[in-house]
């Protein structure tokens, strides 16, 4: 588990010392030594890696990282380039993102120009056993995410959390910054996308809120390969 290098440490650092973060990481480890984990271990981090904690504008907030082959790559949501399966979540957003400020439905589910511009793409839990959907959840994870939660609460100046679904919005409590703005609907899941994902327009609210405050909106179409 590659550490993170950059000024997340300054507000997340002391998390890598606690009990809880030991135990997790003997855990992992051992994980990895016996059995197919997803992401790859050198990707844990890389929603940290791609969005220093001073450039986030936007915390998208998942749950478990994807768990089949080619797909997760420390990203929520995301896809590695070559995978041309694009999840049913990410159609649905592509297809929401569509509808709400007209960018075309790209060719693949790689999102790492959304981590580029300030979109933290955290799941609650970084780590997955291969085909077997929440297998690392109530390990610890979720206290790290938690603090990372915190971190960007913390943060004095404009930021939008996009949150998606019950699990998302149990953060909501967490949240108290009243220069941040929360945008909540239904998951993106062909469960609950219908029940009002779509129609919610989170990509052009973001980018009005953002405008509101003299800041440069995000660029929310992912371009073809």
């Amino acid at each position: 588990m590659s550490m993170i290098q950059n000024d997340w440490l300054d507000s997340i650092g002391e998390e890598f010392h606690k009990p809880y973060y030991k135990q997790l990481y003997n855990f992992i480890r051992e994980e990895y030594n016996q059995t197919t984990i997803y992401p790859p271990a050198e990707d844990i981090f890389n929603a940290f890696h791609f969005t220093p904690l001073s450039k986030v504008k936007v915390l998208l907030l998942g749950q478990d990282p994807y768990h089949n082959v080619n797909q997760a790559h420390g990203l929520s949501f995301s896809v590695l380039p070559e995978q041309k399966d694009i999840p049913p979540s990410l159609q649905n957003i592509y297809k929401e993102l569509q509808a709400d400020l007209g960018c075309y439905i790209p060719n693949n589910g790689y999102l790492k120009k959304w981590a580029d511009q300030g979109v933290l793409l955290l799941n609650t839990v970084l780590t997955v056993r291969a085909h077997q959907a929440n297998s690392h959840q109530g390990r610890g994870w979720e206290q790290f995410t938690d603090a990372i939660i915190q971190a960007v609460n913390a943060q004095d100046r404009p930021i939008v959390y996009l949150l998606w679904g019950k699990p998302a919005q149990s953060k909501i409590p967490m949240l108290t910054n009243p220069k941040h703005l929360i945008l909540k609907a239904p998951h993106p899941s062909p469960l609950s996308a219908y029940r009002g994902f779509f129609g919610s327009k989170p990509f052009s609210q973001t980018n009005e809120y953002f405008k509101a405050n003299g800041m440069e909106p995000i660029d929310w179409q992912i371009e073809n390969i």
